[in-house]
């Protein structure tokens, strides 16, 4: 049997693309709807072991980060998550409509969510929040400052609060933060205000 392969800041390991790449032998439609559609892959390994594998190709969604004008207050909303079985405190977001700008969406997204219309919603970065089984395009928006323009939706939300950046920080240790998007966010927002200088897109 080989060693594992680690890397380390001294040895890199073998990144080539070709290396251990998954050879995919087929893909089986299983169900889909608007947002989500769900396959099976037949999956070889480098070794030769094969599987099937569930993969799941989602729609692109927004999570949008809204800080006061001071950038002390972030803007959360609590909602109840049945599939983990808990409530939880999350930046607002969703679902980007076909032919939807992105920055757009976010602030649709947020005044739905949340009743405040963030100003100058800037693109920040995307992710993969599923990385190992799913294609879920997820983009972190930044805006400083909002507008209270109306009540939320009633099916969004059950609460909106401004709260500390401190105050997530212990939220996310505490277990009532657990969503990925709203934990990338709220690092992001962490990390401006230890003056690092994320690259400009």
């Amino acid at each position: 049997m080989l060693p594992a392969r680690v890397a380390s800041p001294d040895v890199a390991g073998d990144t080539g693309s070709d290396h251990a790449q998954w050879v995919i032998h087929g893909e089986r439609f299983v169900d889909e709807n608007p947002h989500i559609r769900v396959s099976l892959a037949d999956v070889e390994l480098s070794d030769g072991t094969t599987f099937t594998q569930y993969v799941f190709r989602l729609r692109r969604c927004v999570i949008v980060l809204v800080l006061d004008e001071p950038g002390s207050h972030v803007l959360l909303t609590w909602r109840h998550r049945f599939i983990v079985g808990k409530w939880v405190w999350e930046l607002p977001g969703g679902y980007v409509d076909d032919g939807e700008d992105g920055a757009a969406a976010a602030v649709r997204e947020a005044e739905e969510e949340t009743g405040w219309r963030p100003h100058g919603v800037r693109f920040v970065l995307s992710y993969q929040p599923m990385v190992g089984n799913a294609d879920f395009p997820q983009d972190l928006y930044l805006a400083r400052g909002a507008d209270l323009v109306r009540e939320p939706a009633a099916d969004e939300t059950a609460a909106v609060r401004w709260v500390p950046l401190d105050e997530a920080v212990a939220m996310i240790s505490n277990g009532e933060i657990v969503g990925a998007g709203t934990i990338i966010g709220i690092q992001y927002a962490l990390m401006r205000r230890a003056g690092a200088q994320p690259p400009a897109h």
